[in-house]
C-alpha cells in the first residue's frame, strides 16, 4: 500500500515511535512521530528525515512511491538528530540528491555526520523549482536551534513547519480533525512549553514572517498535520508567544515524612479560598514536563521541599533546574517547606527560582511536622499569595 497523500503527489512517509517515553527529559506518554514528506514533481523532493533507528522503515516507506536514486533534493529544515538521523544513509542510497540546508545547518550536519553530503546552501527567501511547484525557504533561527527553517509550497498551500506547531503524539490518524481535539491541543501546548518556551519571544516575529502566506495545511515534523484547526493553533501560538497568563497557581512539591505535603495541601486550600484555580503536583510521581505544561500558562508558582542534607530534596532540585533552563520569566513565585535541626531548602529553592527569572516573594517554612497553628498559617499564606494574581 502507498503511503498516505496529504495533497495530490505529496506523500506522508513519516514513522511512528509508539514506544518512546522519554525525549531528552520530556516525558512522552503518548509516544512521538518523526515526520517526513515526499513531493513527486518533475523533480522529486524529500522534506526532512527521521531518527536513525527508524531509517530502514523510513526508506521502505519512500520505496513504495519512488526509487531512492530518483530523489533530486532532500530538504533539511533542522539538524537535530530526531529529524536528521537518516541523513548518512540517505547520502549512500540517494546518490543524485542534493541536501538543501542553511549555512548554519551545514556546519551542524558536518559536525554530526561528517562532510559526506552534496549540500546546496539556502538563505531566507530563497526558492527551489520542482516543476509545478516552487518551494520557498524561511529561516526561523532559534526556534529552536540556530539552523531552523521552514519550507513553503505555494502550489499545495502547505507550510512544512519543522518543530513549530508540533506535538509528541503517536497516532494512526494523521490529521488534526481525526484525533481528539482536547488531547491534540494539550499535546501542542505541552510541546510548546517544553521545547519552545525559552524562545517564546521570537514566536511573534516568526508568525509575522509567515502571516502573508496562503496556508491550507501545516505539516510539522512531530505529531499530526493541521488542516481544520489552523486558525485556532495560530491563535494559540500567538497567545503562548506573548506570555498570556490564566490566573492559575501551580504548586509542585515533594515530601519525606508528610510535613511538606501537609503544607502543600493547606496552601492550596488557601489559594482556592481566594478564588484562584490551583494545580497541585507531587514530584515523586509526576514528570517535570507535565508540570511545565501547566506552569506555562499559570500566573504563579510555588515550590515545596523538605530540607535534606542542608539542601533541596532531589526531585525538586531536578524540577527547578529544568525550570531554570526554560526561563519562564514574569510569574510570581515562592518557596515553602519543612526542616529539622537546620534549614537550607528554602534558600536554595529561592536561588533557583530567581535564576529562572521568576518574581520571588517571601515563602513559608516550619520546623518538623506542622501543627494546627502552622497549618492555619499556611492556609493564610496561600490566601495572601493569591491576592494579586486572580485573572480579571
Amino acid at each position: 500500500m502507498l503511503p498516505q497523500q496529504i495533497k495530490k503527489d505529496v506523500y506522508d512517509v513519516s514513522v511512528q515511535d509508539w514506544a518512546v517515553r522519554d525525549f531528552h527529559g520530556y516525558k512522552t506518554e503518548r509516544g512521538a512521530t518523526y515526520n517526513s514528506y515526499l513531493i513527486m514533481d518533475k523533480k522529486i523532493c524529500l522534506l526532512d528525515t527521521v531518527k536513525a533507528p527508524f531509517a530502514e522503515e523510513f526508506l521502505n516507506n519512500i520505496r513504495k512511491v519512488t526509487n531512492l536514486d530518483k530523489i533530486d533534493y532532500i530538504v533539511i529544515n533542522h539538524v537535530e538528530p530526531d529529524h536528521s538521523g537518516a541523513m548518512p544513509l540517505l547520502a549512500k542510497v540517494c546518490p543524485n540528491a542534493k541536501f538543501i540546508i542553511t549555512a548554519q545547518g551545514k556546519t551542524e550536519a558536518i559536525q554530526h555526520y561528517g562532510d559526506i553530503f552534496d549540500f546546496m546552501v539556502v538563505k531566507d527567501g530563497d526558492t527551489l523549482n520542482l516543476g509545478k511547484r516552487t518551494l520557498t525557504f524561511a529561516t526561523i533561527p532559534m526556534l529552536h536551534w540556530p539552523d531552523s527553517m521552514v519550507t513553503y509550497s505555494a502550489y499545495d498551500k502547505i507550510l512544512f513547519s519543522n518543530d513549530a506547531f508540533g506535538q509528541h503524539y503517536a497516532t494512526g490518524r494523521r490529521f488534526d480533525d481525526e484525533v481528539e481535539k482536547d488531547i491534540l491541543f494539550y499535546e501542542a501546548k505541552k510541546y510548546f512549553a517544553n521545547i519552545l518556551w525559552i524562545y517564546a519571544k521570537l514566536i511573534g516575529k516568526a508568525l509575522t514572517k509567515l502571516g502573508g502566506l496562503d496556508i491550507e495545511m501545516i505539516a510539522p515534523s512531530h505529531g499530526v498535520i493541521w488542516r481544520t484547526y489552523l486558525k485556532e493553533i495560530l491563535e494559540r501560538y500567538q497567545s503562548w508567544g506573548s506570555g498570556e497568563k490564566d490566573g492559575s497557581v501551580v504548586i509542585a512539591y515533594d515530601s519525606m515524612w508528610g510535613g511538606t505535603e501537609m503544607l502543600a495541601r493547606a496552601i492550596s486550600s488557601g489559594i482556592a479560598s481566594r478564588g484562584a484555580e490551583v494545580k497541585l503536583f507531587k514530584m515523586s510521581n509526576t514528570p517535570n514536563s507535565t508540570v511545565i505544561a501547566e506552569l506555562f500558562s499559570a500566573s504563579a508558582f510555588l515550590a515545596g521541599s523538605p530540607t535534606l542534607n542542608n539542601g533541596i530534596f532531589p526531585s525538586m532540585a531536578a524540577l527547578l533546574t529544568y525550570i531554570k533552563g526554560l526561563q519562564p520569566g514574569d510569574k510570581k513565585a515562592a518557596a515553602f517547606g519543612t526542616f529539622g535541626w537546620a534549614g537550607g531548602a528554602k534558600k536554595d529553592m529561592e536561588e533557583l527560582l530567581t535564576k529562572a527569572g521568576l518574581n520571588v516573594a517571601e515563602g513559608y517554612t516550619c520546623n518538623w511536622r506542622p501543627q494546627t497553628a502552622e497549618i492555619e498559617a499556611a492556609e493564610k499564606f496561600g490566601y495572601e499569595f493569591a491576592a494579586d494574581i486572580i485573572k480579571k
